[in-house]
């Protein structure tokens, strides 16, 4: 059981690497956060100091929600201690604690965590979501559809409903994350 409540704790504190901060600062010398919308995410990274630097924090991000989780499950832990283990994960990258609790909205992280809990769902909504993103380069379009069509998936596969449940509450932390960040968000593009 005590093994059981630290691998949430490795998830938090492996989400809270800042590799949006680390990574501008490596490429560029600078705060990412105080660039761009002032997000600690690939996006901005992307936005700012462009795509190679991005892919960088796009798949450390994605790792951070993975790695985490497939530790859980490696360790057998229930599928209670993988959520909550994602969760943490999820937690670490948008209030980290190594970054002044300022980190990134964690699509990238989120998908990590998907791929982990629901690896064919998953895979078919990166796919869509690649798609998508090629024809509209739209990542907001790619990312909604994406992630709509896992769920859906993972409904459709008869995934168990605490699972499904708790997927659609880490979604819906990305929107509620984009309203916490706008005032520090606007206060940075001005």
């Amino acid at each position: 059981m005590e093994l059981s409540f630290g691998v949430p704790l490795i998830g938090y504190l492996l989400g809270s690497i800042p590799s949006a901060v680390i990574v501008a600062r490596r490429v560029a010398g600078v705060d990412i956060r105080t660039l761009g919308d002032g997000n600690a995410g690939a996006r901005n990274v992307s936005r700012t100091l462009g795509w190679k630097p991005a892919l960088v924090v796009g798949l450390v991000d994605f790792f951070k929600g993975f790695v985490p989780v497939m530790l859980a499950k490696a360790l057998n832990l229930d599928l209670g201690w993988q959520i909550a283990t994602g969760f943490c994960a999820l937690l670490g990258h948008d209030f980290p604690v190594f970054a002044r609790l300022q980190g990134g909205q964690g699509l990238a992280t989120l998908g990590g965590i998907l791929l982990a809990v629901a690896p064919s769902q998953t895979l078919c909504g990166l796919a869509v979501y690649g798609v998508l993103y090629l024809i509209t380069r739209n990542s907001d379009l790619g990312a909604s559809v994406g992630v709509g069509l896992t769920v859906l998936l993972m409904v459709l596969a008869g995934k168990p409903a605490a699972l499904i449940i708790s997927c659609l509450v880490m979604i819906l932390s990305i929107p509620a994350k984009q309203a916490l960040d706008r005032p520090r968000r606007m206060h940075a593009s001005s």
